[in-house]
């Protein structure tokens, strides 16, 4: 688990280990971080980091379904659709097809 004090910079560490073409979700990296009732909580942070130095791909964070339910927290409704098409991820109707291609579980990639 990241050693940082503060939930949301925990969170945006482990987004910022998401790879370029693939996505996790709200809840993957909540349990990652050990409070596997949190996706809202990571949610909210997702909303906080737009404008963070170094950037935090919050594109690449979706629903447990590959639902873009974070889109209308970006500057045009279309842009999280547009971010992950130009990275090759399938997105039709602000739903992933074939999230599990796509998916990216921090607990199966990062080290506590």
């Amino acid at each position: 688990m990241p050693k940082n004090s503060n939930f949301f910079l925990d969170v945006y560490d482990v987004v910022r280990c998401i790879p370029y073409g693939r996505v996790s979700s709200y809840g993957a990296i909540g349990a990652y971080l050990g409070t596997v009732k949190s996706a809202r909580m990571v949610g909210w942070a997702m909303n906080q980091a737009h404008n963070l130095s170094p950037p935090v791909p919050a594109h690449r964070v979706v629903n447990r379904n590959g639902l873009l339910t974070g889109k209308n927290h970006f500057s045009t409704p279309t842009r999280m659709h547009e971010l992950l098409t130009n990275e090759g991820v399938q997105v039709i109707n602000d739903q992933i097809i074939n999230l599990e291609e796509y998916f990216w579980d921090p607990q199966d990639h990062l080290q506590c």
